[in-house]
């Protein structure tokens, strides 16, 4: 193992911790997970020869990423349960194979707004820090209204 893809004590060049980051929403601040993922994000992928902070075993590095810029996280394997963070994107229109099309939209993203402060879906309010598989792929808006402070 280099020091590659190395943040303190945290491994993400090795991807059975990819789900550390996300394990704040587990907590009663969930807004450390919002935190954390954005500078993995910014510190761990770049365009370049050297772009990805690890190996990239079957493609995992890359669709951490993918997930993880459009704000969800599929947590834990066999769960129909994505983790909500913190989006890099300002906006993505996702064509489900289902032909369902989800949008994401993330409202004042920026890199200084990397806190949420309320998640919507097709308008209706997201309670706490996950949304189903089912919900997403029934297509519609997930909106993400962010903010430079954490929200409680």
């Amino acid at each position: 193992m280099t020091r590659e893809g190395i943040i303190g004590n945290y491994v993400h060049g090795n991807e059975p911790s990819h789900h550390v980051a996300y394990l704040y929403n587990f907590t009663s601040q969930p807004w450390k997970t919002q935190e954390r993922v954005r500078m993995i994000l910014k510190k761990q992928y770049k365009a370049a020869i050297d772009g990805l902070g690890g190996n990239d075993d079957c493609g995992q590095m890359s669709a951490w990423y993918i997930f993880t810029a459009l704000g969800f996280y599929p947590f834990a394997p066999g769960s129909e349960t994505y983790q909500l963070g913190s989006p890099a994107v300002k906006k993505a229109v996702i064509r489900l194979e289902n032909g369902n099309t989800l949008t994401v939209d993330a409202k004042n993203q920026s890199d200084k707004n990397v806190y949420v402060s309320k998640v919507t879906f097709n308008g209706i309010p997201v309670k706490g820090t996950s949304i189903d598989h089912s919900t997403l792929t029934a297509g519609g808006n997930l909106v993400f209204y962010m903010s430079a402070k954490p929200s409680k």
